[in-house]
């Protein structure tokens, strides 16, 4: 199968690179930099930069936008915008996995489609723009690709309650074991997977569906909690 060109992806992300090898370096999986003779570098010190400029920008549109807002709910926002399920839903709209650079074994166990190598790709590749074209180029394709278009209009999406930790949170403040999570089913093929995972905590057990097993984990924490009839605090 022919892979589409970079110039193909720079067109998709509107950014026209100066050094191609800094996009390439962007898709280049660590897989494919240990099978292939002489220095080929991997995209995992792209990826470490991302992170740490996605961070960055969301933080300032976030403060920009929510002037008022307390710093716990700010870092909820931030932590979804940023989180790997958020990332490679980004990355799938870009196809980004056709253009990843993989070894042979990754490539056999359907890597290009893993969400998690996708999150990092979509790192990478900011970190690569940064590198490029500056901060402003890398604030351009975050707020077109990361950030939602409205951030009112997002609300409820960016405030959504991290029933995980107020989970945690309550088994703490009562001194009680932490809740114990496991996948219980995987359903679907290995770029579209369900997960349901089970949790045990107070001597009950819930069970929570997703597309992937963080969001399957936060809606067993929340009907846990619904038995326990222990409601988050929405204003931190």
């Amino acid at each position: 199968m022919q892979r589409p060109s970079l110039e193909t992806l720079q067109k998709l992300v509107g950014y026209q690179f100066r050094n191609a090898e800094l996009l390439r370096d962007a898709l280049t999986h660590s897989s494919f930099a240990r099978e292939s003779a002489g220095h080929v570098k991997d995209n995992e010190q792209l990826e470490f930069l991302g992170d740490a400029i996605l961070g960055f920008i969301v933080s300032v549109k976030l403060a920009d936008a929510f002037p008022d807002y307390p710093e716990g709910k700010l870092s909820r926002a931030r932590a979804r915008l940023v989180a790997a399920d958020h990332l490679s839903q980004i990355a799938a709209k870009l196809s980004l996995g056709n253009y990843l650079r993989l070894g042979h074994g990754e490539e056999k166990t359907g890597g290009r489609w893993k969400a998690r190598l996708a999150a990092d790709a979509l790192e990478a590749l900011a970190a690569a723009i940064y590198r490029d074209g500056g901060l402003e180029a890398a604030e351009r394709f975050i707020a077109r690709f990361v950030l939602p278009e409205d951030f009112r209009a997002a609300v409820d999406y960016l405030f959504a309650v991290d029933y995980k930790s107020a989970l945690q949170e309550h088994l703490q403040a009562g001194r009680l074991a932490a809740a114990s999570y496991r996948v219980v089913e995987e359903n679907g093929p290995e770029h579209h997977k369900t997960f349901v995972v089970e949790v045990s905590a107070l001597d009950l057990v819930a069970r929570g569906s997703g597309e992937s097993k963080k969001v399957a984990e936060q809606e067993a924490a929340r009907k846990l909690l619904e038995h326990t009839g222990r409601k988050p605090n929405l204003d931190v």
